[in-house]
């Protein structure tokens, strides 16, 4: 099934402090901001935050996994924080397609995040994804 300019998928996620200090790790950001609870609470956000390169992730997940799926190329991103991902809040993530090219089997996809419980956008981007049967 080929997709369409308008078709959307979306996803409810949350990323504990365990998975934020593996991201730490593996990233080599061991910024205190993310990981130690009694520094973020002298910052601006009051608790720990999610570094903003693993927020997202959930898109390489969705993307490559469910929406186009597998055998998908993410090619790029844009993206503006509009406000921080907490550790241990619920998100929704959704991707909508704006443009498709079918010439080359490519979109352009709207990407967000945004706070499961008051709707707020949290992130906001434009990527840009290949898939040369879905697309």
């Amino acid at each position: 099934m080929l997709l369409n300019e308008g078709d959307f998928y979306s996803e409810n996620f949350s990323y504990s402090m365990e998975d934020v200090k593996t991201f730490a790790t593996i990233s080599g950001d061991f910024n205190p901001i993310h990981i130690d609870e009694a520094y973020a609470a002298n910052t601006v956000f009051k608790k720990p935050i999610v570094h903003g390169i693993f927020a997202l992730s959930v898109f390489s997940k969705m993307i490559g996994m469910t929406f186009p799926g597998e055998g998908t190329v993410y090619m790029g991103q844009d993206v503006s924080f509009k406000r921080p991902v907490f550790v241990g809040k619920e998100y929704i993530a959704k991707v909508t397609i704006s443009i498709v090219n079918r010439d080359r089997h490519t979109a352009t996809i709207a990407t967000e995040i945004l706070d499961a419980e008051t709707k707020k956008i949290c992130v906001v981007g434009i990527a840009s994804i290949l898939h040369k049967e879905k697309i």
